[in-house]
């Protein structure tokens, strides 16, 4: 059955991918990107051309998200069915050389900008008894030197994304978290700390970072590299999936162990949430 879903970040990378996916297999997609008439006119032109309605809204801004998602539930009869909270920022370096600056972007875009798309969107899930895709990272779940910072944002959309799961729960929306793996996208060109002047300090620390960037640009062009159409399969088939019967959380690619977390940590959650008395909040409620 046709779904009515909304798409952050789709400029490029899963988000693009993911719209266009969605759409392919029938379903009313809505695409958010930033810069319809300036730097991402061309994509959104390739967006509308595939059927998918596009939306200008930046995701640190909340009169940017609170303007989309009016005018989306105007021009879709106010029905929403599915959200996906793909977009995303990353910086790589030496955490320290990383600026104050550049580390509120990342949070800005990837948490708090899931929690302004979530609380425009979330009345009219509960009305539909919708779903919540959250992309988040195995990167919320083990850590790479050189990207913790960006990791910290991904450990916050892991929590951020239980507590809804719970909470929602008995109203009917379910909430699931998507944990990537490294994929050849977008993400990967913000790379660089901003404050180069810290580097001398670290020595030939500071090199490694440089030769981490080198190293996935050789297993991104490579014969074997990972294809990145496998998070936007993931996604559309938990769209597929009858409520009550998805996952909390699906990896996408090579785990690093993060499946191994998941495991290990599920059932120290359950307990701590059962101890508190919140257990009957663990299942969704399907009508």
């Amino acid at each position: 059955m046709s779904k009515t879903i909304l798409v952050t970040g789709t400029s490029s990378g899963f988000g693009k991918d993911t719209a266009e996916t969605l759409a392919k297999a029938g379903h009313k997609v809505f695409a958010t990107v930033r810069g319809i008439r300036g730097k991402s006119a061309t994509v959104a032109n390739e967006l509308q051309s595939n059927g998918i309605e596009v939306l200008e809204m930046d995701v640190q801004d909340n009169v940017s998200v609170d303007a989309a998602i009016k005018s989306m539930l105007q021009k879709s009869g106010d029905k929403l069915d599915v959200v996906v909270n793909n977009a995303g920022r990353m910086v790589q370096g030496i955490s320290e050389a990383i600026t104050i600056e550049q580390t509120q972007t990342m949070f800005d875009v990837n948490v708090l900008g899931v929690q302004r798309v979530l609380r425009a969107t979330l009345p009219s899930l509960r009305r539909s008894k919708g779903l919540v895709i959250n992309i988040g990272s195995i990167l919320g779940r083990v850590t790479i030197p050189f990207l913790g910072l960006y990791g910290a944002t991904k450990f916050a959309v892991e929590a951020l994304t239980e507590s809804y799961r719970n909470e929602l729960s008995q109203l009917g929306v379910d909430v699931v978290l998507v944990q990537p793996s490294a994929y050849p996208t977008g993400l990967y060109a913000h790379l660089e700390a901003d404050d180069k002047s810290r580097d001398a300090e670290y020595g030939a620390i500071a090199q490694i970072p440089k030769d981490f960037g080198a190293f996935i640009g050789n297993l991104f062009s490579g014969p074997d590299a990972p294809n990145p159409h496998d998070v936007s399969e993931t996604v559309l088939k938990l769209v597929d999936t009858a409520a009550g019967h998805r996952p909390s959380r699906v990896v996408v690619g090579n785990p690093f162990g993060a499946d191994a977390v998941n495991a290990a940590t599920a059932p120290i959650q359950a307990s701590m949430i059962k101890g508190i008395g919140m257990d009957g909040l663990e299942k969704l409620k399907v009508d």
